[in-house]
C-alpha cells in the first residue's frame, strides 16, 4: 500500500503556473498549496479558469510558465495517467461510470483482479467485491458491491467513484461539481464521504459553485476571477458574502 503524507504537509505545490492558449491567457501566475488531510474549496464563475487549472493538475494540459511540485518533488505531467501515477485522482461531474455494472465492477473497471488457471486468465469476482465492500466500509457507505449502478441514487454514485480513488491510494481526490443536482439528502451522504477521505488523510478539493456546501466541509477557499487567484482564505476568516463579491468582481481580492 502507497505510504500517505503525514496530516498537514503539503501534498500539491503550484507556484506561478500559468496557461496562454495563443493570445488568450487562461490562467495568471497561480500559487496554490493543498496539504494532506485539508479540504480546499476552488470557486469563481464560468470562466474563471477553474477548469484550466484542474486540467493542468490532472494531467490534460501543460502549464505555460510556473513550477508544480507534489510531495515536495517537481513534477511534469505530459497526459493523466501520469498525475494518477502520484496519486492525484479526479472525480468528474459525469462520474464516467457504466450504468449497467455493479459497483464492484465500476469500482474495478480497467483495474480488474484475475486468477490463473494455467494458460487461462479469469476475472476474480469475489475478491473485487470484497475489496469494494472494505472501501465501502471505511467511506461509510450504504453502497453494496453488487448492487447496479443505474438503480443507485446520486450519493451511493459518488461513493463508487470516490472508492475508485481509494482502490489506487489517492493522495489527493479533485471532485467537481459532486453535489450539483442531486437531492438534498445526497447531498448530505457526500458531504460525509468528503468528511471520511480528510479523516484517512486525504487531500481534497472540492470545485463547486454550492456556498454553503464549501461552508460546511471545506477549510480553506481559494477564489479566482479572470485566470488569477483572487484570495485564499481559511473558511473560518470569510463569508458567504465576501466570497461572493470576490466571485462576481464587486471586491478585487482578499
Amino acid at each position: 500500500m502507497v505510504k500517505m503524507p503525514q496530516a498537514g504537509q503539503p501534498v500539491l505545490e503550484l507556484t506561478g503556473v500559468g496557461k496562454q492558449f495563443g493570445a488568450i491567457r487562461a490562467l495568471h501566475a497561480i500559487d496554490m498549496q493543498v496539504s494532506s488531510g485539508e479540504v480546499v474549496g476552488l470557486m469563481g464563475d464560468n470562466g474563471a479558469g477553474k477548469s484550466t487549472l484542474v486540467k493542468i493538475i490532472a494531467g490534460n494540459f501543460a502549464p505555460s510558465s510556473g513550477e508544480i511540485r507534489f510531495e515536495s518533488k517537481a513534477v511534469h505531467f505530459h497526459r493523466p495517467v501520469d498525475a494518477r501515477a502520484v496519486g492525484i485522482e479526479v472525480v468528474y461531474q459525469d462520474l464516467a461510470l457504466a450504468d449497467n455494472l455493479t459497483a464492484a465492477a465500476n469500482v474495478f473497471l480497467g483495474r480488474e483482479l484475475k486468477r490463473r488457471f494455467g494458460p487461462f486468465a479469469f476475472l476474480d469476482h469475489k475478491a473485487m467485491a470484497a475489496r469494494a465492500l472494505e472501501l465501502f466500509g471505511e467511506l461509510r457507505s450504504e453502497t453494496r458491491p453488487h448492487d447496479l449502478v443505474k438503480q443507485m441514487s446520486g450519493g451511493q454514485r459518488q461513493a463508487v467513484a470516490i472508492a475508485r480513488t481509494r482502490l489506487s491510494n489517492a493522495k489527493l481526490v479533485m471532485m467537481d461539481e459532486p453535489t450539483a443536482a442531486i437531492s438534498v439528502r445526497q447531498v448530505e451522504q457526500v458531504l460525509s464521504l468528503i468528511h471520511r477521505l480528510k479523516e484517512q488523510g486525504v487531500a481534497v478539493m472540492l470545485i463547486s459553485h454550492r456556498m454553503p456546501d464549501v461552508f460546511a466541509v471545506c477549510d480553506r477557499v481559494i477564489v479566482m476571477r479572470r485566470g488569477e487567484k483572487r484570495a485564499d482564505k481559511p473558511i473560518r476568516d470569510t463569508s458567504p458574502e465576501e466570497v461572493t463579491a470576490l466571485i462576481t468582481g464587486a471586491k478585487e481580492a482578499a
